[in-house]
């Protein structure tokens, strides 16, 4: 029996590196069970696309396309001196009211503005008679439609006049009288169309460029209709109560606050007669407002008018006032 176990062991030895070979030859991930990719079933849904109608907002929200500003102003100043009081002064009072309103449409390149301002004011003083110290209608429509960031197409109407009867004075044995009328409601008026480009920076600022302006200056009050072999009067012909211009126009607003509690308004505005391109009318307008409070305001007004039709000279007028201001919003 000893005889056979070196070859019973040389044959197990064999065996054995014979399975290691062949174990060496196949790859393990070969050898590992793939599940089948088809034994899930997903199934692939169908798009329904549908048009949703969205209910309206329960805050009933809507685009506001207009803005608008109002103020309306009182001014009063008061001074009294007894008989014997020696620096000198006269016994005085003046009361002044205003109305300023302005709205604006803006909708894409579509912009509408109105501005309407009112100014009336009395003032009397010892021995003399009452007598404006202020008087003004003054309403301006533009229509525009934006061509470019700055530049716009624009058209526009504005009317000028005045509320009251204005007069010269003379006196008559130390005691002053009414002497002449000179002007009244609608005598003058003036009724302005103009179109052209618009240049507006910002806005705060605009140029209005109107190549075609037409001017028609009315006279119906029959006492100021001049008559024939009179002088023209506001440039309007003996026996006529209407004139009609041609001319170019400049006009350039200016609306900006210079501090918190401090704005300067500016309009100028040039009107030049095609048939007297030499003589161009000239009328500045300043305005600067200081707030002291929410309701009180210092208010410095100045205008300069140069029109050769009624007067050959420069016209001016300045008042300063401290009064009530009342602004929506």
């Amino acid at each position: 029996m000893k005889q056979y176990k070196p070859i019973y062991f040389c044959a197990c030895l064999l065996l054995g590196a014979t399975f290691v070979a062949r174990a060496q030859l196949y790859d393990l991930d070969q050898l590992r069970h793939k599940p089948d990719s088809n034994s899930l079933k997903v199934d692939k849904p169908e798009l329904d696309i549908r048009p949703v109608a969205l209910p309206l907002s329960a805050l009933g929200l809507n685009v506001i396309y207009w803005r608008h500003w109002s103020s309306f102003g009182i001014n009063a100043n008061q001074a009294s001196f007894s008989d014997n009081w020696n620096a000198g002064g006269v016994n005085s009072i003046s009361v002044g009211a205003l109305i300023d309103h302005k709205s604006d449409y803006t909708r894409n390149n579509t912009n509408f503005v109105t501005e309407l301002k009112l100014r009336y004011g009395k003032m009397k003083n010892r021995d003399q008679l009452a007598r404006k110290s202020d008087d003004r209608i003054f309403w301006d429509n533009k229509l525009s439609v934006k061509v470019s960031s700055s530049w716009s197409i624009y058209t526009s109407v504005t009317f000028e006049s005045q509320f009251d009867v204005g007069y010269k004075y003379r006196k008559v044995d130390g005691e002053e009288m009414i002497d002449t009328l000179i002007s009244n409601f609608m005598a003058p008026g003036y009724l302005t169309e103009s179109l052209g480009v618009e240049y507006k920076p910002d806005k705060s600022f605009s140029l209005r460029i109107g190549t075609g302006a037409v001017r028609q200056t009315f006279l119906l009050d029959d006492r100021l209709v001049p008559r024939i072999g009179e002088e023209p009067r506001f440039g309007v012909e003996p026996g006529k109560r209407f004139r009609n211009e041609l001319a170019f126009q400049l006009t350039a607003f200016l609306d900006r606050n210079l501090s918190e509690n401090l704005n300067l308004y500016s309009r100028y505005n040039m009107f030049a007669n095609y048939n007297e391109l030499s003589d161009p009318n000239h009328e500045l307008e300043a305005k600067l407002t200081a707030r002291v409070t929410r309701l009180v305001n210092v208010t410095l007004n100045g205008r300069l008018i140069y029109n050769s039709d009624v007067d050959p000279k420069v016209q001016t007028s300045q008042t300063l006032a401290l009064g009530l201001l009342y602004k929506i919003p």
